[in-house]
């Protein structure tokens, strides 16, 4: 077992990372003093692959542990259905001793993650992420939240996890558009932060796609180092762990535009990347061959969706909205090398319509 430390002061916690790391929660819960009343969240299709399973094994421990069954998708990220979390939780007598287990992706990580910061003005909760975006990005950090009908995420908290537990195994039952999403994502740590990674990466995209074991393992543990690193450093966004963003803000006015359910997060961010480093090309940041090596990274990763009857005034009014903005001003993160990168605030609109079709074509 693989174990990435959080180091957050007394906030501080481990990203255990393992095969068959479910069957073992039980003893790991006790380890951790994991509190014995636990609420399991998780959406009906996580539930019968896993949770049921989890649900009989913690029993079998000692442990208390009640489900609670959401809606599966992005457009069920919502205050209501975080309403229906609280409703549960208050008719089940949960309290401050209670604790929340989010098992699932990253939508089920954000909306158990933000229940546990404001329910009793905060639980503790434990990530079991079981896709492999949530399992190197979503799940480590302490971004939760929800998203609102004018923007992505814009209701939300940092609160971190009292820990992560990742099981490699549960890739193995993700369709082949989830497991793909979550690639986008995991190219972008070696893109910002490592360039070792991301030669690393180029040269195994195969092996994470057919799920190679010792691959799957350290591509797993770098990401979450990497975020690891750059989390203990700026936890709450001020400056350093804006870099996570790159490919965000684009794709995040993508997913708002197109409405939440037709891209995959990983797919906008996909789409994100190339259109910020084709914008780093234009602010003389990064040279032509390097953008394109990366825009082939992320095109062999698989196709992306058709966005051609997209509009872009639509993507644009939803950038307006990101919550990244800074003063009216919309930060993009751009680009140097491999493994460097530049904030940027002042790119224009004339600049975005004028990469809007180079965007599009790569697919």
């Amino acid at each position: 077992m693989r174990t990435v430390h959080v180091h957050l002061g007394e906030r501080s916690y481990d990203i255990l990372i393992d095969s068959g790391l479910l069957a073992r929660l039980p003893e790991i819960f006790r380890e951790y003093r994991v509190r014995s009343r636990l609420f399991l969240i998780a959406n009906s299709q996580v539930f019968k692959l896993h949770g049921e399973r989890l649900l009989k094994a913690l029993a079998g421990a000692g442990f208390q542990a009640t489900p609670i069954l959401i809606p599966d998708g992005e457009k069920y990220k919502n205050l209501q259905t975080l309403e229906n979390i609280y409703t549960y939780l208050i008719a089940q007598g949960a309290d401050r001793q209670s604790t929340i287990i989010a098992v699932g992706g990253g939508v089920t990580g954000d909306l158990a993650g933000f229940a546990a910061a404001t329910f009793h003005r905060g639980v503790p909760y434990i990530q079991v992420p079981t896709t492999l975006l949530s399992q190197v990005d979503s799940s480590v950090g302490g971004k939760t939240g929800v998203n609102h009908s004018q923007g992505k995420n814009l209701i939300g908290a940092f609160y971190q996890p009292h820990l992560v537990c990742i099981d490699t195994d549960t890739l193995g039952t993700l369709p082949a558009r989830e497991l793909q999403s979550g690639m986008y994502e995991v190219l972008k740590y070696g893109l910002i932060y490592d360039p070792d990674f991301f030669d690393y990466l180029e040269a195994h995209l195969d092996d994470i796609r057919s799920l190679q074991p010792e691959v799957i393992e350290n591509v797993i543990s770098r990401c979450c180092e990497i975020k690891a690193e750059v989390t203990s450093m700026d936890e709450n966004e001020a400056d350093l762990r804006r870099i996570l963003n790159f490919g965000h803000t684009f794709g995040h006015g993508l997913e708002a535009a197109a409405g939440y359910g037709c891209l995959t997060h990983g797919e906008a961010v996909g789409y994100g990347m190339i259109a910020a480093v084709l914008l780093s090309e234009r602010h003389k940041c990064l040279d032509a061959p390097t953008v394109e090596r990366v825009i082939q990274s992320i095109c062999r990763i698989g196709p992306l969706p058709d966005i051609s009857s997209l509009a872009l005034d639509l993507v644009l009014q939803a950038m307006a909205r990101d919550k990244k903005r800074l003063h009216d001003r919309i930060n993009f993160v751009l680009l140097r090398q491999i493994g460097k990168t530049v904030i940027e605030d002042d790119l224009d609109q004339a600049t975005l319509r004028e990469i809007w079709g180079r965007i599009r074509a790569c697919r």
